[in-house]
């Protein structure tokens, strides 16, 4: 059926209510972890999308296969690099617009990040304008942002969507797609990630203009299976696994070693026999994040 899109939402409940919520694989909303030994139902719901049009003539991206869809995007990543001839970390995202043609300058007026704007009209040459961001990692990101919205048109045609009948969300999740790796490309990141044991804090020593929760992130699209964590302030504001299901509830193990390091400042790392745990803080004027990776031995994973 032409223009049909198939989101798939899967509710689970426990005897005490619901515990979690998910659309087409990802968490909508997360409660608590649900502990074991207890008896839980999953209803399953599709809700099948016909291509509504509104007066812009738009509709959802059709599904994609999350395969499929991260080939397309690591692939335009490649090229664009490539004809900017940067061939290796740190990817300097205003010298990568230069060199395929587009002006960055700052507008010290801009409530946003960055916009793409045409300044001499449709034929003109493109610009970015960032606003006045002080943090070199935001700006870095926001330009690439714009670039992946200046050629998210080539994702979408390896993809066999026209960008016209996909909505701006769709083309907003195609372009921070797009951000994460030309900061942090598939194959330079996977490589070094590898030869460098996942260790965060030389990841960021090597690729600095990506901050280090993109960093974090980006090691949990890679095969060796492990559990994320970021805590702002004290406080779990990011967990996410790359194994089936949602990551269980912080173990104790977890709870001490993101304690020490959020009380001492200094990255820490504890082996045991199931699994690996690593800790960095991000430690700021005004600002407290410590991310923690659970790696799982294959064994157990």
């Amino acid at each position: 059926m032409d223009g049909l899109t198939i989101i798939s939402h899967a509710v689970v409940i426990g005897e005490s209510g619901v515990f979690g919520a998910f659309q087409s694989g990802w968490p909508l909303a997360t409660w608590e972890p649900l502990p074991s030994g207890r008896c839980y139902s999953t209803i399953q719901i599709y809700t099948f999308c016909t291509a509504s049009r509104g007066s812009a003539g738009e509709t959802m991206l059709p599904e994609i296969p999350a395969e499929q869809f991260a080939t397309a995007l690591d692939r335009c990543a490649e090229e664009v690099l490539a004809e900017a001839r940067l061939v290796g970390p740190p990817v300097d995202s205003i010298l990568l617009a230069a060199r395929l043609g587009m002006v960055t300058a700052v507008d010290r007026q801009m409530q946003g990040r960055a916009r793409f704007v045409r300044l001499g009209g449709a034929g003109a040459e493109g610009t970015i304008l960032i606003g006045p961001e002080p943090r070199r990692e935001r700006r870095h990101w926001a330009v690439a942002h714009e670039i992946g919205e200046a050629v998210a048109h080539r994702v979408f045609a390896a993809l066999g969507v026209s960008p016209s009948e996909a909505a701006p969300a769709a083309r907003e999740m195609v372009a921070n797609a797009l951000a994460g790796r030309l900061l942090l490309p598939a194959a330079w990141f996977a490589s070094d990630a590898r030869q460098c044991d996942y260790d965060l804090a030389a990841l960021k020593a090597r690729y600095s203009t990506a901050s280090h929760e993109l960093i974090a992130r980006r090691m949990l699209e890679l095969s060796a299976p492990a559990i994320l964590t970021v805590f702002d302030h004290g406080q779990i504001t990011w967990r996410r696994t790359n194994l089936p299901g949602w990551p269980p509830r912080l173990s104790p193990a977890e709870a001490s070693l993101w304690q020490a390091v959020h009380r001492d400042g200094h990255a820490r790392h504890e082996c045991g026999e199931e699994w690996t745990l690593r800790g960095w803080p991000v430690h700021e004027e005004g600002w407290r994040r410590e991310i923690l990776r659970t790696e799982i031995s294959d064994d157990f994973s």
